[in-house]
């Protein structure tokens, strides 16, 4: 389970440098020097916290369960904001909602921040907390927009790295559901011949509703360029 979660956060920093990859530079400077100052002012209470706490709420059903839908919340706002971008690539206009999701960082960032803080503090037991806590601010302000023209440059296409930012969120959220899971069987599982009638049955549904998905897309884009060319024409005339 805590590998899982390190996984999570370690995608969490990852789809945040992809999502400020579309800010600007002295906006992604900004939300650096918010992050760095939160590490910087928490160190007070990072040190009030010990491992078998932090242990302790990791198995804790509950708490990973509250903490999978704050992480479901966040995916819905990354979906929602690679769909406004999409129809901005494409003309359309979209909504004053779609402007604010443009807008909004990853929250998520500042609890993985916290638990860096942390074990920092842990594992550098002989140096002040405050010099711990101001030099992993200063590695946050520098790291951040580092990150963040970093994926701009391995991904220069904004519609490619908007499709990353979509699959890591998708990701993301996959792992947060999984952070529930305790390692507890509720229940045995009975034992039970395959139903090769029902998995023949299903097959076979998604092979006819795929097949009429992929003809109504092969008739759906000539039909609407069609569409176009007769606006464009009525336009010219």
């Amino acid at each position: 389970m805590e590998l899982i979660i390190h996984i999570l956060m370690l995608f969490i920093v990852i789809n945040c440098s992809f999502k400020l990859s579309f800010w600007k530079l002295w906006q992604t400077v900004i939300y650096s020097l918010i992050a760095g100052l939160f590490v910087a002012g928490t160190w007070q209470y990072a040190i009030l916290q010990s491992k078998t706490q932090i242990a302790d709420y990791l198995q804790n059903t509950e708490a990973l369960q509250n903490m999978a839908i704050i992480i479901t919340l966040e995916s819905a706002l990354c979906f929602g904001y690679c769909v406004a971008f999409l129809r901005g690539l494409y003309g359309k206009k979209n909504l004053w909602w779609a402007e604010l999701l443009r807008w909004y960082p990853s929250l998520l960032l500042f609890p993985v921040l916290f638990y860096y803080l942390t074990e920092a503090i842990f594992r550098l037991p002989g140096v002040d907390f405050s010099v711990t806590a101001w030099s992993l601010a200063g590695i946050v302000v520098i790291a951040i927009p580092l990150l963040s023209r970093l994926m701009k440059y391995l991904v220069p296409e904004d519609d490619l790295r908007l499709e990353v930012h979509f699959l890591v969120s998708l990701f993301i959220c996959i792992l947060g559901l999984l952070t529930t899971v305790n390692g507890k069987t509720t229940y045995a599982a009975t034992e039970e011949a395959l139903n090769w009638k029902a998995i023949i049955l299903s097959i076979g549904l998604f092979v006819v509703l795929f097949l009429i998905g992929f003809a109504w897309n092969k008739l759906k884009w000539p039909l609407l360029q069609r569409r176009e060319l007769k606006k464009r024409s009525k336009i010219n005339q």
